[in-house]
């Protein structure tokens, strides 16, 4: 028995309860299973039947129809040799095969049922098959249907073949499909699913629809320790002691120590006796003074600079720059020695190594880019709507003549490695080739693919595959 809908493309998972309506004409072969022949269409009889479904989980609907029909006996001889009418009824559930927004959607079904015949027995009967939902609208969908029915009387199996149509109850409380033009947010956050890359989560603008729990400016999607605040350089870890090693692999959190030791503090080495640990003196095996770092004072020192730092302390001894840069010039004059600096000849932030900022704006713009560059399925052929975000990646590097960028494509983990890798690396050469078609010099630019092996959370559900399908836009000083 038929049943329009098993399709998770109808509702969501917010519609849960909703109920719907169907309607669809049959066609009922009882005699290709008990001695006819499958191609003799002229003796299928008709009936219709009308059908209640209910929404269970993600994909998964309940079906309840009712039929009406005739099984014509005469073209067999294991009956009465007349056309009798039955009624019946079912309990099946639909699987959907595809995603929410398939405008058409195949599924499977399975259930049991019994049928009773005006004037004979009573049997059940056990269905299975396939159907196909076509959508009119989000509420109205064509259903195109087969299945069989075993049954367990004798010589009572048959096929079911049937068109029809499905309505759901609700109007105005049924969730909207996103149709093309639509600005859907799931969520309710603001952000609209097209750009939001946590979009069953309810999360900020400024983490591109994704929630921080404790605040601490990394999204819990990237941060380690999602349920304590902590730094962004550590990933969103505390680091209790300052000692550049997060809490959450510091054997000594509550002690300063070194990145070497594991955030334990090492043991003080002092070979020459000076008073300077090894670990901070320029000359561990000749005892100085504290002031010269350990070195001994003595004007043979060499000074090739000239600048008043002695080699042995110059950081830069073939150039001249102040003591208090250990030697080395500050060409841009930005606070930030030269050699230290990234840019050294363009004035910029310590945060920035020595370059320019890049403001919040392009750093959104570059971080919104990793959601809105989009391809066709399984290509690296763009879709329309991602010109307009790569135009603004190319203007974006033209304010900062400082820095180069390096573009990365990313996969889920569905399908081969294989096939991942080169679908990541073609998407990511096709953003580089388009980008220096609009003027990009493509000495300033990278590509590369890495395929499945970089996620940034886990492909074990739908949300997490999408995070992990994206192109990644790196500013990297040159």
């Amino acid at each position: 028995m038929l049943f329009a809908l098993s399709s998770g493309s109808l509702i969501s998972q917010a519609a849960t309860g909703k109920n719907g309506i169907s309607f669809k004409g049959l066609l009922m072969d009882y005699q290709s299973q008990n001695g006819g022949n499958f191609d003799a269409i002229k003796d299928y009889q008709a009936g219709f039947e009308i059908g209640y479904h209910r929404f269970l989980a993600n994909k998964l609907y309940l079906n309840v129809p009712i039929k009406v029909g005739n099984i014509n006996r005469e073209k067999i001889n294991v009956l009465d040799g007349v056309n009798r009418k039955i009624v019946g009824g079912d309990l099946k559930l639909n699987y959907n095969l595809k995603n929410i927004d398939a405008k058409i959607n195949p599924y499977i079904l399975a259930g049991v049922g019994g049928v009773q015949e005006i004037g004979g027995n009573f049997n059940v009967q056990v269905p299975g098959g396939l159907g196909v939902n076509f959508m009119v609208s989000p509420q109205m969908f064509i259903n195109v249907q087969s299945e069989f029915r075993y049954s367990l009387a004798d010589d009572r199996n048959n096929f079911h073949h049937g068109v029809g149509f499905v309505y759901f109850l609700g109007g105005k409380n049924l969730p909207k499909l996103e149709i093309e033009g639509d600005k859907m947010d799931s969520d309710g956050d603001g952000v609209v699913d097209k750009l939001d890359l946590c979009p069953d989560v309810p999360g900020l603008a400024m983490f591109n629809g994704c929630p921080d729990s404790d605040g601490d400016g990394v999204p819990d999607f990237q941060d380690v320790c999602p349920k304590v605040a902590g730094l962004k350089s550590m990933k969103g870890c505390p680091d209790t002691d300052g000692d550049g090693v997060a809490d959450n692999e510091d054997q000594c959190p509550t002690v300063a120590g070194t990145i070497a030791n594991k955030g334990c503090p090492e043991k003080v080495v002092d070979t020459d006796g000076d008073g300077v640990p090894d670990s901070d003196d320029k000359c561990p095996n000749i005892a100085g003074t504290k002031a010269n770092n350990g070195c001994p004072e003595a004007k043979s020192i060499n000074d090739t600079d000239g600048d008043g730092v002695p080699d042995n302390m110059d950081k830069c001894p073939d150039v001249p720059g102040p003591k208090v840069y250990d030697g080395c010039p500050d060409t841009d004059g930005d606070g930030i020695p030269d050699n230290l600096d990234k840019c050294p000849r363009t004035p910029g932030t310590v945060a920035s190594n020595g370059c320019p900022d890049i403001t919040k704006e392009d750093r959104k713009t570059l971080d919104v880019a990793m959601r809105a560059v989009q391809f066709e399925t399984g290509k690296s052929t763009f879709k329309p709507e991602s010109f307009g975000i790569l135009k603004q990646i190319g203007s974006i590097l033209s304010r900062y003549p400082d820095y180069n960028l390096a573009i990365s494509g990313h996969t889920d983990n569905v399908g081969s490695a294989i096939a991942n890798q080169d679908l990541s690396e073609r998407r990511a050469k096709a953003c580089y080739d388009y980008l220096s078609t609009q003027g990009v010099n493509k000495l300033r630019m990278s590509s590369a693919g890495y395929g499945e092996s970089r996620p940034v959370t886990s492909n074990d559900t739908e949300v997490g595959r999408t995070l992990n399908r994206r192109v990644e836009f790196a500013m990297i000083p040159k």
